[in-house]
């Protein structure tokens, strides 16, 4: 079996059923202007939307979609639960049985949307469902988003990095102490439970 660049797979020169097409859309820090014009696009293109969460109505990523793509409310919609836990066990059947959904929407010829904050690539549970679905023979595609921390800095209207300046992106879950000890801005993401830390050790750097 080959697929053709139409996303058809054929054999032998005989054409078969069309799989559909998964896109983890990164939506932007929340802000619904901020989606781009090609998150916009796929968006309203899906048949179906799927999103961190068990109900639409609590998903943050989801709520932000919909308020710049209003009609996306009108599409068939899947919650997908993963639990906030460090046991990797759980964690792997999640990821597991969120793969397994969104194949079944793929093997009906379905085109799928993964709703994700912030950009796609970065500290996002799709790449994980992704993998699986990439190994099953599914095509996928990634559609990036505004990173919170370009967000932010545009809201202060400070710059992250410029000329030769380094920028480093840390998740704030380990090695703050020596993070804050290399050159250039540093972006701590995950920070939530890690802010009172984060703000002594530059407190004691000056």
């Amino acid at each position: 079996m080959v697929m053709n660049e139409t996303g058809q797979k054929s054999g032998r020169g005989i054409r078969e059923k069309t799989f559909g097409m998964l896109y983890g859309i990164g939506i932007g820090p929340g802000d619904p202007e901020l989606l781009t014009l090609k998150a916009v696009r796929l968006i309203r293109h899906a048949d179906v939307i799927a999103f961190p969460g068990k109900e639409a109505a609590k998903s943050f990523a989801y709520r932000t979609a919909a308020a710049a793509v209003p009609e996306i409310e009108e599409k068939k919609f899947e919650g997908l639960y993963f639990p906030m836990t460090s046991d990797e066990g759980k964690l792997r059947q999640a990821i597991s049985e969120a793969a397994e959904k969104l194949e079944g929407y793929l093997r009906e010829g379905l085109d799928v949307a993964f709703l994700s904050i912030g950009d796609i690539s970065i500290y996002s549970t799709y790449l994980y469902v992704q993998d699986i679905v990439k190994e099953d023979a599914f095509e996928t595609r990634m559609v990036p988003g505004i990173p919170s921390f370009c967000a932010a800095a545009a809201s202060l209207q400070t710059d992250l990095a410029r000329q030769d300046g380094m920028l480093h992106i840390i998740p704030a879950t380990g090695g703050i102490s020596e993070a804050m000890g290399l050159p250039g801005t540093k972006v701590f993401l995950k920070a939530g439970s890690c802010m009172g830390e984060i703000r002594d050790r530059a407190l004691e750097r000056g």
